[in-house]
Formats: structure tokens, C-alpha cells, sequence
């Protein structure tokens, strides 16, 4: 049981580990690809929050935030591989921020073939979130083992 557990904890990582990995190799000195696709796809976000919610987001350079991905999902997919709690809270808080940015179906009607690519997305991501809630919650349901007392010695007189 234990091996099988382990595995799933590498084979899940992996996914944001080899994702991080990619990104990494093509930063550069302007975050590479990463930042310029994400910034048009931030640019909507903001938009859409300012317009529903009336919160202005602050203007963020993009290399900053595809660099913050990057260590969330390097560092989290390690710790997580090492059954660490506070590796899935990285990913969890990767995939919070990253998620609606991203895939923005929100702002294509139902017809457009981008929104069915984009909701599929979506949902996949949403998954790997309750997967990592499901971890969390497991990780914290699961009684620690403690240390055998020891029966007390009676004392003769």
C-alpha cells in the first residue's frame, strides 16, 4: 500500500513538476512564452474583476508571476511527493491563482469552439484541486501514531 501511494504521489506531481521544469528552461530575461501568452489572459481577468467585482488588481509584470509558478509548482510537487501538507497547500494556492486566469471560458459565449476547449481545461484543473483537497483531507483524518505508554511500575515497600 504504501509503494502504490507513493507512486500516485510522483505520477501526480509530475504534472506540475515537468510543468515547472518546461517553463523554467524557456524564461529567459522576460518570463519566455509563458509570460507573453499569460499576459492578454491576465489583462481579461483584471477586467472582469474590476467589472463584476469593482476591485482594481494592481498591475503585475508577468515574469514575477510565471516565476512565482514556478516555484509553487517545483517546490509543491516535491514536497508532495514527500507526502507534505504544506506541498499540496503551494499547489492548492497555484491552482487557485493560476485557474480562472488561464482558462478564461468566462469571457466566450457558449457556442465558441475557445470556450468548450477552455471549460474542459477548466474542469480538469478543478479536479486536481478536489484531488488535492482530498489528500489534505485524508492526510489530516489519519490518526498520527503515538508512542506506547508504559505501564506503571507499582512500588514495593
Amino acid at each position: 500500500m504504501a509503494f502504490s501511494s507513493f507512486l500516485g504521489r510522483v505520477l501526480f506531481a509530475s504534472v506540475f513538476i515537468l510543468s515547472a521544469y518546461q517553463e523554467f528552461n524557456s524564461y529567459g530575461v522576460d518570463g519566455g512564452p509563458a509570460a507573453k501568452a499569460l499576459r492578454p489572459k491576465f489583462d481579461a481577468f483584471a477586467h472582469q474583476v474590476h467589472s463584476k467585482v469593482g476591485f482594481q488588481l494592481p498591475d503585475i509584470d508577468m515574469k514575477f508571476l510565471v516565476a512565482g509558478a514556478i516555484a509553487l509548482k517545483g517546490l509543491g510537487g516535491i514536497l508532495f511527493i514527500l507526502s507534505s501538507s504544506f506541498g499540496a497547500f503551494l499547489l492548492l494556492l497555484h491552482q487557485v491563482i493560476t485557474t480562472p486566469i488561464l482558462y478564461d471560458f468566462y469571457n466566450y459565449h457558449s457556442e465558441d469552439k475557445e470556450f468548450i476547449q477552455l471549460f474542459i481545461k477548466f474542469t480538469q484543473n478543478m479536479a486536481l484541486f478536489g484531488a488535492l483537497l482530498f489528500f489534505i483531507g485524508m492526510k489530516n483524518s489519519i490518526p498520527r501514531r503515538q508512542p506506547k505508554k508504559k505501564a506503571a511500575k507499582t512500588k514495593t515497600y
